[in-house]
């Protein structure tokens, strides 16, 4: 693992935004399933998945042989996260709210859950329960009334469906669930089908032909974000420990070629101490390969003459993770900018974000933490806002909406106004 000055480190990854033939392709699915529909996504799931589905939506009996092949230790734990996630997101509910003035004047904003989300669930051996709940409990919580899931089918699992993804997704109170995956599923939601019905928005994560289709239907219906490679950053003094340091940057590291792990440091003990225990934790991982080829072109150690340095490398950095593992975590934490999530202390190790404490683990990526947040009950909800002006607040101020009106040279808006005065008594 390298060890640098934090100024000689930028993290610049190409993230992979597709080719033209690949937007090509997504293009001609598209089309296809908003002209042939059901016939399409047989079609296409037979010629992408290798798999020939004769019904797409996945029956309750299907659902219920899913709880039969998971552990009650499983279920049990995932029902726990499942709470804690519920408990963290209704802090996160609004509420309509009306002012009305002794004019007789009255302003306010209506909040509505969107009626209807799809939720991208990945299949093979990118199947996360974890994601179904981080996805779909924000827009339970919402209020979204109908929430409807699609997983690409295979060859293994109940109904070709990976059973644990299945039984998230049925905890979380999602029932109608389809057996069809890429580009084509994402064409459906946004579009509609015989059986599958149209979508306000589609949320989850999904590879480049997911991605592209994502982007390419937006407008037609609302979507989450374009998600990157994984990234955290650990922000570490002398007083933390290396293994659990180096345990922690692993965790990222195995989740792709891409993902960035990366130890901001005032200690140069800590850093080649760091050094060392990952080389040792490496050589353990079962995905191996893959986290050494990530700490290898994405992962750094960087020195530091201070933490003060170091929160600017932090915030420079905007990571999707941030632990903050010093004597003192809370007193930095005013400081810190730009993080997806932080955690603070020994104890917080990022997968106790991803499982379990309750926070989205649905974070941005690739240095947007400058400017996006969590996935949250905000994602799945809408605003109108509420006007209703009385007469004696038109007579007071109609002459200056008539001014504001005319300074942009639109008449037609002032007139709409000036009417108004001249019957009601106004000057104009």
């Amino acid at each position: 693992m390298r060890i640098l000055k934090a100024n000689d480190f930028t993290l610049e990854r190409e993230v992979d935004g597709g080719n033209e033939e690949q937007s090509r392709a997504v293009a001609g699915i598209i089309e296809a399933v908003r002209r042939e529909g059901d016939e399409a996504l047989i079609r296409l799931t037979e010629q992408f998945d290798r798999v020939t589905v004769s019904s797409l939506r996945i029956t309750e009996e299907e659902i219920q042989e899913a709880y039969a092949q998971v552990s009650g230790d499983f279920l049990s734990a995932l029902r726990e996260a499942a709470a804690n996630i519920r408990a963290f997101h209704e802090k996160q509910k609004r509420s309509s709210w009306i002012d009305l003035a002794p004019s007789g004047t009255l302003l306010g904003q209506v909040i509505r859950p969107l009626r209807r989300v799809g939720l991208y669930v990945p299949g093979g051996k990118a199947a996360y329960p974890s994601s179904v709940l981080m996805n779909a409990i924000p827009a339970q919580v919402a209020g979204v009334p109908e929430i409807v899931m699609v997983t690409p089918p295979a060859t293994a699992g109940v109904a070709g469906v990976n059973p644990a993804v299945l039984v998230a997704a049925a905890e979380c109170g999602i029932t109608e669930i389809y057996r069809v995956g890429g580009a084509q599923a994402v064409a459906a939601l946004a579009y509609g089908t015989q059986t599958v019905a149209r979508a306000d928005k589609i949320v989850g994560p999904g590879n480049i032909y997911v991605a592209l289709a994502k982007r390419q239907v937006f407008g037609a219906v609302d979507i989450d974000s374009i998600a990157g490679p994984s990234e955290i950053v650990v922000l570490a003094d002398d007083s933390a420990d290396p293994a659990y340091l180096a345990a922690d940057l692993l965790s990222q590291a195995e989740h792709d070629e891409m993902a960035s792990a990366v130890l901001v440091t005032p200690s140069e003990a800590l850093a080649a101490a760091v050094k060392q225990e990952v080389e040792r934790q490496l050589e353990l991982l079962p995905k191996r390969e893959i986290a050494a080829a990530s700490i290898r072109d994405y992962g750094a150690i960087l020195t530091v003459a201070d933490l003060d340095e170091g929160i600017r490398a932090v915030n420079r950095l905007a990571p999707e993770h941030l632990e903050v593992v010093t004597a003192a975590p809370f007193e930095l934490l005013g400081r810190i900018e730009n993080a997806g999530a932080i955690f603070l202390g020994a104890y917080s190790s990022e997968p106790v974000g991803d499982y379990w404490a309750g926070p989205n683990h649905v974070l941005p990526t690739n240095g947007t933490a400058r400017f996006s947040s969590p996935l949250s009950v905000d994602d799945f909800i809408k605003k109108s806002s509420v006007i209703h002006y009385s007469r004696q607040d038109l007579l007071e101020h109609g002459e200056k909406i008539v001014r504001l009106a005319q300074s942009e040279g639109l008449d037609a808006h002032a007139e709409a106004i000036a009417v108004r005065l001249r019957k009601e008594g106004g000057a104009s």
